[in-house]
């Protein structure tokens, strides 16, 4: 270290993964304004914030982070990595592995119910006896907000077919008391 805080040069490491993190958003965000700028919106030209402004907010931001990303690169000695732990990365890919084979027949509640509960082992938490239950518990209460209560078509399966039932004949009944 020199006396100024920083590393001396003979120590001092660029970080080349945080410089490819930084090129990478700051590519991310040119595509995105390039796919703004090609955007039909068919908008009135009277409009002053059309379906382009968020595009270009979202690209803005990125090209942001990654100049900043690239600052800290450039600035700072890269830290000591520490070493991956292969089995969570795992267990969280083959939840949604899981997931995206369960979608089409199992339906969204058993689908991210397995998300859940492979994400819950990655992190050490539970048994999956416990954890899965618990996730498509959950699952469905969330497509039950999302399919009954703002109307957005999520893929239902045998579960989320009765609990819509349920639904639809306990509002009945409600509404028909008051």
């Amino acid at each position: 270290m020199s006396r100024h805080g920083s590393p001396a040069s003979s120590e001092f490491r660029r970080d080349f993964a945080e410089l490819a993190i930084a090129l990478a958003l700051i590519g991310l965000g040119a595509v995105v304004a390039w796919d703004a700028a090609h955007m039909r919106t068919g908008v009135a030209a009277y409009s002053r914030i059309g379906p382009r402004a968020f595009p270009y907010a979202i690209a803005a931001g990125l090209a942001a982070l990654g100049f900043a990303t690239a600052l800290s690169a450039l600035r700072s000695a890269s830290p000591a990595r520490e070493r991956d732990e292969i089995m969570p990365m795992v267990w969280i890919v083959s939840g949604l592995l899981a997931q995206m084979a369960l979608l089409r027949f199992a339906g969204f509640a058993l689908a991210t119910g397995a998300v859940f509960a492979a994400t819950a082992k990655a992190f050490g938490r539970g048994p999956l006896w416990i954890t899965y239950p618990f996730g498509a518990v959950l699952s469905l209460a969330i497509w039950l907000f999302f399919a009954k209560g703002l109307q957005l078509v999520l893929p239902a399966g045998p579960i989320e077919n009765a609990a819509a039932g349920g639904v639809s004949g306990l509002w009945a009944v409600l509404s028909a008391l008051f």
